[in-house]
């Protein structure tokens, strides 16, 4: 019998996103039981880089993800994703180097534009227009590799300068880039230049086919080859044993939106992700909903991730 191939990873909330209930008191607690219980099948934890949408309770990205390396070195460690904006990519090239040196090459670097302007007035930042931010994605993308790779490394770009600079200790493994985001026009130039891994949220099989067309013919005119880009989906799923609760449960939350969740029972949330699995993303950031009695996450563990093999050999 057939099994189809995928890695599985887990998205856990910083603050509120409308799925889970946040006790701000004891959410390092509540974190914590959820990564213990994610180990049974998970190989990566994805961390999401926001600073406040409003007035909410939320944890700044890099600052959980290096709690969490350190509580927790069985999980590979991945952004979901930083935006460049917020952090100097020659900084940025130094944070990701220690954390790999610290965590024995465990890092995922994702990486992305950014995009909720809101965010970036409250907090001070300029807000370019998407052109301008994936110019300055794809500078920032070229400055890292340089900083792992070289010593000395001088760059003269249109809105990033390093001049002589050294990012000691280098990484005995370059973290791989990921680059988030589905914009045809832009990001997905810059993924197909630049990126080692692509992220693209779940979206309808035809939708899907049709951004990996694009991404492919990116490819071809900067002359990459696309089958050594990893593909990679963040899915919000909502499983339960009821298929029709689960249904149920993103009608009432009006999730029915350019990027629908799954949702149903195991055996339907199997049948998408393998769908998703043939178009040749072998790995999926899951976001589930409960946070404090994680039944959905032992349901997805227990039923869901053994109908896949692991790309590892």
């Amino acid at each position: 019998m057939h099994q189809p191939t995928m890695d599985f990873g887990y998205n856990p909330p910083t603050g509120p996103r409308s799925m889970e209930k946040i006790r701000p008191s004891f959410f390092s607690l509540d974190l914590e039981k959820t990564l213990n219980i994610a180990s049974n099948g998970f190989k990566s934890i994805w961390v999401s880089d926001h600073l406040n949408y409003t007035d909410e309770f939320r944890l700044e990205c890099w600052t959980l993800l290096t709690w969490i390396a350190a509580k927790f070195p069985q999980f590979d460690l991945g952004t979901i994703v930083m935006c460049n904006s917020f952090r100097n990519p020659s900084l940025m090239a130094k944070m990701a180097a220690t954390i790999q040196h610290l965590s024995n090459d465990r890092l995922i670097l994702g990486y992305g534009a950014g995009w909720y302007a809101e965010e970036y007035k409250a907090f001070g930042f300029e807000y370019p227009k998407i052109k301008i931010r994936t110019e300055m994605l794809a500078e920032a993308t070229q400055i890292m590799k340089m900083l792992w790779n070289k010593s000395n490394a001088t760059f003269e770009g249109q809105y990033y300068q390093i001049k002589s600079a050294n990012c000691e200790p280098k990484p005995k493994k370059a973290p791989p880039i990921m680059i988030g985001g589905g914009g045809e026009k832009f990001t997905l130039k810059v993924v197909a230049k630049h990126a080692d891994w692509w992220n693209d949220l779940s979206r309808p099989i035809d939708e899907a086919k049709h951004k990996l067309k694009i991404l492919e013919e990116h490819c071809v005119n900067e002359g990459t080859n696309f089958k050594k880009i990893r593909k990679t989906m963040t899915a919000r799923i909502f499983i339960d044993n009821s298929h029709s609760k689960a249904q149920e449960k993103i009608k009432s939350m009006g999730l029915y939106i350019e990027n629908p969740p799954i949702a149903g029972d195991h055996v339907y949330v199997t049948e998408k992700l393998t769908e998703i699995a043939e178009l040749g993303f072998d790995l999926c950031i899951a976001v589930l909903e409960d946070f404090q009695d994680q039944e959905d996450m032992k349901l997805f563990s227990e039923k869901v991730i053994p109908n896949f093999k692991s790309t590892e050999k």
